[in-house]
């Protein structure tokens, strides 16, 4: 199994070097501590703007044509990413082309310039995006549910933020949050693949240093308050009602985040979970239903969605909590138990195949700030988990102070709903 080496330079800046010395391919991944959560409402949106911004020009490559002509020439699959706590810059390629990979990856987020008038197009290039989501209902209740959870604060804004908040966006509300945030010590390089990690770090010494090395502006604390069960209902006309119905949980930090592993997948982790045999095979109400969980640095929650029948979406909820009921009355088996261990862990195990995996394995840890555990270590803990643990976990959380509904479909009163939401 890989092991990985990590270095902090005199800067503050975390470079990690995981070895894939039989690897096909090579990743280069940075990421940074800044997320919607790290944005005011009125710049709502700010974190994901700048990461489109990014490859629209840099000092040394003026333009978008130049930095997706180098790349795509290196035959490389590339991408950027915001997340509510995290921004991350990514190329994978074939081991001979790394350097090159590596060069226009840094430059893009160590010497971006922001032109007004690309800005100003990015503008409708966001808003499409907005309007993509919204035509997504299946993607779209994941941010009503935020929001249902959180209300108004940054946790439970949209990621994208608002169309008025994007259209109001200015070049000096960019550089401003940048500054505060795309920081030395804020940032974390981390390289995957069959690489030379002296030659890496040289390059990466050399790449990175112009990065600013002021100060980093921490994120204000989630607040949490709830004390009975919570509904969203937002209509739409559609052929099916999307839904999230799940509970806080805790931050990413809980141990007993092994244990909510192993009850999501007894739940919704497969074709032969309690739920999809329950909602699908019996029921024969919804193509897909799944349980998972979003964990966070100081919040969290778990959470089961399904594409329901229009008519039937009543009658599922109620089977849905009925199944969450029984898990919370009685200990699963000792077969199913090992079964769900067995899932989890071969589907784990499978994800770390690839550069790109294991460079998202290791730098959304430690850009969480997070001790690293190895693989190894995180198969010892799921293995561990009893059926004593996994019944108490779901104890702890699926409680009706905790419990939301957020569903999307067309409905316009969301009483029916309010009244059958509880344990």
């Amino acid at each position: 199994m890989h092991q990985f080496k990590k270095h902090v330079l005199p800067n503050g800046l975390r470079i990690l070097f995981v070895p894939q010395p039989q690897g096909m391919t090579a990743t280069v991944l940075v990421l940074v501590e800044a997320g919607s959560e790290y944005e005011t409402k009125k710049i709502n949106g700010v974190s994901h703007f700048l990461e489109h911004m990014c490859f629209k020009g840099t000092k040394k490559r003026p333009n978008a044509l130049t930095i997706s002509s180098e790349i795509e020439s290196l035959g490389a699959a590339n991408n950027a990413f915001t997340s509510h706590q995290m921004t991350g810059y990514y190329a994978k390629v074939q081991p001979a082309k790394f350097f090159e990979a590596l060069d226009i990856i840094a430059d893009i987020y160590v010497n971006p310039v922001f032109d007004e008038k690309e800005i100003e197009k990015e503008k409708g290039v966001i808003v499409e995006e907005l309007n993509m989501y919204e035509d997504n209902p299946m993607r779209k209740v994941a941010d009503l549910f935020s929001d249902l959870l959180y209300g108004d604060q940054p946790a439970g804004w949209d990621i994208g933020g608002t169309k008025e908040t994007v259209r109001a966006m200015t070049k000096k509300d960019i550089v401003s949050y940048r500054k505060d945030h795309y920081v030395a010590k804020a940032t974390a390089v981390v390289v995957a693949g069959p690489m030379n990690e002296q030659e890496v770090l040289s390059s990466i010494k050399k790449l990175f240093k112009d990065i600013p090395v002021s100060k980093k502006f921490a994120k204000n604390p989630v607040k949490e308050n709830q004390t009975k069960p919570a509904v969203l209902a937002h209509y739409k006309k559609s052929d099916q009602t999307h839904i999230i119905l799940g509970f806080r949980s805790f931050s990413l930090f809980d141990k007993r985040r092994y244990a909510l592993d192993v009850l999501e997948d007894v739940l919704g982790g497969g074709m032969s979970s309690r739920l999809f045999q329950r909602v699908r095979e019996k029921l024969g109400a919804a193509y897909y239903v799944r349980a998972g969980s979003d964990l966070f640095t100081d919040h969290g929650f778990s959470a089961i969605s399904a594409g329901l029948d229009n008519t039937r979406t009543i009658e599922v909820i109620g089977a849905i909590l009925d199944e969450l009921r029984k898990i919370c009355d009685k200990p699963v088996t000792e077969k199913e138990l090992q079964k769900s261990k067995n899932h989890i862990i071969g589907n784990f195990l499978m994800g770390l195949e690839s550069s790109d995996d294991l460079a998202n394995f290791y730098g959304s840890q430690e850009i969480a700030r997070q001790k690293i555990a190895m693989p190894k270590e995180m198969v010892k803990k799921i293995e561990s988990v009893t059926a004593g643990e996994v019944q108490k976990v779901a104890r702890d959380i699926m409680k009706n102070q905790g419990l939301n509904l957020a569903l999307i479909g067309p409905f316009e009163d969301k009483k029916p709903f309010e009244k059958i939401l509880k344990l």
